[in-house]
C-alpha cells in the first residue's frame, strides 16, 4: 500500500445518506454547450471548404467539397448520434443497472472530476442506499477545456467531498460500489488512472464493484463521432486498469450502441 492510500484507509466510511442533489444529467443541448469549440471548428471547416470549392481548380476543389461534406456529416451524425444516446435512451433513468448490480448499490460512493453524472439519478433511483460524492476536479488533472466550461455552467453538488486519485474519502473495504460514470476518461494521465483504479478496489469490500461506465475508442464511436473519438480510451485500456488494481470483469452492458457498462469486481476472498 503506498502512503498515500495507507493515509486514506483512515478515513471513515461515507455516511447515511443520500447523494446531494445536482444539475440534471448532461443532454444534446449540455454537449454542445460544453464542447462548442469542436462544434464551432467542424461549422468552419464546413464553410471554408464551400467557400474554397468555388475559388479553386479541377482536384483542389473536389478535395474542399469532400473535406466540407465530411465535416458536416460528422457533425450532423455525432450531434444525432448523442441526443439519442444522452436524451432518449435510458442511458440516464438506469435501467440497465440491475443487470450489473443485481443487489442495488449499497453503500457507494460516486466519482466526479468536474461533472456529476450518476448521483443525482443513483439516489432517486435506489433511496434507501447510503451514498456520497467523491470531487476529483483539479484543473491539473483534468485539463479537458469541457470540462473547465461545464463547471462553470454546472457547479458542483453541495456536500461533495474533495479528493484526489490517490486519496478517495473512504475506508479500507467499507464500499459495495464505486461508481466511476464518464469520470476517468477525464484524468488524462494513465498514472491518475491507475491510483484512481487502486483506490477503489482499496476503498470495496471483498466482491464489491468499481462500475464504470464510458464510451470507447472503438469503431462505433469513431463512425460517429470522428477525430472527437480519440478523447475516449480503448476497452483494452480499461480492463488492463482494472487488472493491474486487481479487479475482474463480471459484466458488461452495451447502453444505445455507443457507451459502455462494465462491472469490475474486486474477488470475495
Amino acid at each position: 500500500m503506498t502512503a498515500s492510500a495507507a493515509s486514506a484507509a483512515s478515513v471513515p466510511a461515507p455516511a447515511p445518506g443520500p447523494v446531494p442533489d445536482g444539475p440534471r444529467p448532461s443532454g444534446v443541448r449540455e454537449v454542445v454547450r460544453y464542447n462548442w469549440p469542436m462544434y464551432a471548428a467542424g461549422a468552419f471547416t464546413v464553410v471554408a471548404g464551400g467557400v474554397l470549392a468555388r475559388r479553386l481548380p479541377g482536384p483542389a476543389a473536389a478535395l474542399a467539397r469532400a473535406a466540407a461534406a465530411t465535416a458536416a456529416g460528422y457533425l450532423a451524425l455525432g450531434t444525432l448520434a448523442t441526443w439519442c444516446v444522452y436524451d432518449r435512451s435510458g442511458l440516464h433513468s438506469y435501467d440497465w443497472l440491475p443487470a450489473l448490480l443485481p443487489d442495488g448499490p449499497g453503500d457507494h460512493l460516486v466519482i466526479s472530476t468536474g461533472l456529476d453524472e450518476a448521483g443525482r439519478p443513483l439516489a432517486a433511483r435506489h433511496p434507501g442506499a447510503r451514498g456520497r460524492l467523491a470531487d476529483l476536479y483539479d484543473p491539473a488533472l483534468t485539463s479537458s477545456g469541457s470540462i473547465r466550461r461545464a463547471r462553470r455552467h454546472a457547479p458542483p453538488a453541495p456536500g461533495g467531498i474533495p479528493a484526489r486519485p490517490d486519496a478517495l474519502p473512504a475506508a479500507t473495504g467499507t464500499l459495495d460500489t464505486v461508481f466511476a460514470v464518464f469520470a476517468a476518461h477525464e484524468l488524462r494521465r494513465p498514472a491518475d488512472r491507475t491510483a484512481l483504479f487502486a483506490e477503489a478496489a482499496r476503498t470495496l469490500r471483498p466482491g464489491g464493484t468499481l462500475l464504470l461506465v464510458e464510451h470507447l475508442r472503438d469503431a462505433a464511436n469513431t463512425a460517429v463521432y470522428g477525430p472527437g473519438a480519440w478523447h475516449f480510451l480503448p476497452r483494452a485500456t480499461w480492463l488492463r486498469h482494472a487488472a493491474e488494481a486487481g479487479l475482474h470483469p463480471a459484466a458488461e452492458r452495451r447502453i444505445a450502441g455507443l457507451v459502455t457498462a462494465f462491472a469490475l469486481r474486486k474477488p470475495a476472498s
